[in-house]
């Protein structure tokens, strides 16, 4: 797989010279963070994007994310125009010559975590979740804030969003995913791009907004709805880890000529829905993580992977998940799993 590492542009705390020093480290993910969703992309910026990560001596491999607006995910009156204006960033993202897309389809939230810092054994820290501490949060009631949150909502939006979507249960999403995918999927297809739906992180709805990417049955849904290779999967260790009932091994067999993008991350479930995010290593969490991305090197071996977040260690401060120490060791414990299987493929 080629091995990449995300990074959220110049004010990133983590350069592009420090990534270039990570070995055999080729490919940037990234996007235009500054671009709010629903606003189409522009050609200048992407290709502005695109000189200072070859300066760098990287290329831009996967763009994470195209945010998909919430009137679409609502199914309202405006998701029509929205879409154009996703697909009007699709073109511009095609003509800069990247052909992965990572983008997600949660209601309100992205990833959620209830401690950005949570103090580890050996004295990292990492981001966790507690499901009883969302619990006791509820949207419209008094100020509601949990880390990893847009900061851009003000209660009154979150208010106004909460019931929007009061109207818009689990199938109703279900069927909003399908009529975008079915307006998006035939243009990306043209262009040769490669759509990567990431799945809902937690895998289990939150706050009582559904979610819809969670589970083994969810992803064949996605990709039977709408058969083209072109509609494929963000295929994130971390994110559907954090489900016992998950068998990750069992939905690379069954998906993989459909994963385009891969984020390698470790969990240590707790208990039913609570988990600390911990080192890639696979005995620390409860994922074998060495048995999956072997067996993705051998079933997806040109795909982009990247090492997804790492704890804070050896004093670095920066951006929750996405310090570079710990990225980096991650890094090359994928590394180290693809020339084994590099090695075999080999020598037999």
């Amino acid at each position: 797989m080629e091995l990449t590492m995300r990074w959220f542009g110049p004010a990133d705390p983590v350069k592009l010279w420090q990534l270039r020093q990570v070995p055999n480290l080729s490919g940037v993910v990234t996007a235009l963070h500054d671009v709010v969703p629903g606003k189409p992309w522009t050609s200048q910026a992407m290709q502005a994007l695109r000189s200072v990560v070859e300066a760098a001596g990287l290329r831009l491999s996967v763009i994470e994310s195209i945010p998909v607006h919430e009137d679409i995910k609502l199914g309202n009156a405006r998701r029509d125009e929205r879409i154009q204006a996703w697909l009007e960033s699709l073109r511009v993202v095609a003509a800069a010559g990247v052909q992965t897309v990572c983008y997600n389809f949660m209601p309100v939230f992205d990833w959620i975590r209830t401690d950005l810092a949570h103090p580890q054994p050996d004295g990292s820290t990492s981001l966790v979740f507690r499901q009883a501490e969302v619990e006791r949060r509820q949207i419209g009631v008094g100020e509601l804030s949990l880390p990893g949150w847009a900061e851009a909502y003000t209660p009154a939006e979150l208010a106004d969003l909460r019931a929007a979507y009061a109207e818009v249960d689990a199938a109703a999403l279900r069927q909003n995913l399908v009529y975008f995918l079915r307006a998006v999927v035939p243009e990306a297809a043209r262009l040769g791009v490669k759509l990567a739906i990431h799945p809902d992180d937690p895998p289990w709805p939150v706050l009582s907004l559904p979610r819809v990417v969670s589970t083994t049955e969810d992803l064949r849904f996605i990709l039977e709805a709408v058969p083209n290779e072109h509609n494929g999967l963000t295929f994130c260790l971390g994110s559907l880890g954090a489900r016992p009932d998950n068998d990750l091994l069992a939905m690379v067999e069954a998906f993989a000529p459909r994963i385009h993008f891969v984020h390698a991350r470790n969990v240590k479930r707790l208990s039913n829905r609570d988990f600390d995010e911990v080192p890639h290593v696979s005995h620390f969490g409860s994922t074998n993580l060495a048995r999956v991305v072997l067996r993705l090197e051998e079933l997806r071996p040109r795909v982009p992977v990247r090492p997804d977040h790492g704890r804070m260690i050896w004093g670095e401060t920066g951006r929750p998940g996405y310090g570079l120490y710990d990225r980096a060791l991650g890094a090359m414990y994928l590394q180290g799993l693809i020339d084994a299987v590099r090695e075999r493929r080999q020598h037999g």
